[in-house]
């Protein structure tokens, strides 16, 4: 599956169900663009992922909401919610075991945790 490219308008819509990994990036960002191979190669790997791509210079709304501050910042979205966030491009082992990570989250018990926070 390509990745997705994600905006302020289908965000929401993409990111609600299923696993979804959200890449922030920019063109002029050298770090992103030796992820971006690496990523795209998930997404080929793993049709049941959404893989999404949001521009931070076209989309600065979006990147403000979600306090991104440094690129590349990989996030990973289960089921609407943020389990996992950080900036710095990932080697293509490390994000396998990041995707494995997240699929084997059990989603009740994250937001039992959730609920016991607030």
């Amino acid at each position: 599956m390509a990745t997705v490219e994600l905006t302020r308008e289908n965000f929401d819509e993409v990111v609600g169900k299923g696993t979804v990994l959200v890449d922030f990036w920019a063109e002029w960002c050298g770090p992103c663009r030796m992820f971006g191979p690496v990523f795209e190669q998930s997404s080929d790997q793993h049709e049941d992922i959404v893989h999404g791509k949001v521009d931070t210079e076209a989309q600065q709304e979006l990147a403000a909401a979600f306090n991104i501050r440094s690129i590349p910042t990989l996030m990973a979205i289960r089921d609407g919610v943020v389990v996992f966030a950080q900036p710095g491009a990932l080697p293509a082992a490390s994000l396998e075991e990041l995707i494995g990570k997240v699929q084997e989250l059990d989603m009740d018990k994250v937001r039992e945790q959730i609920a016991a926070q607030q």
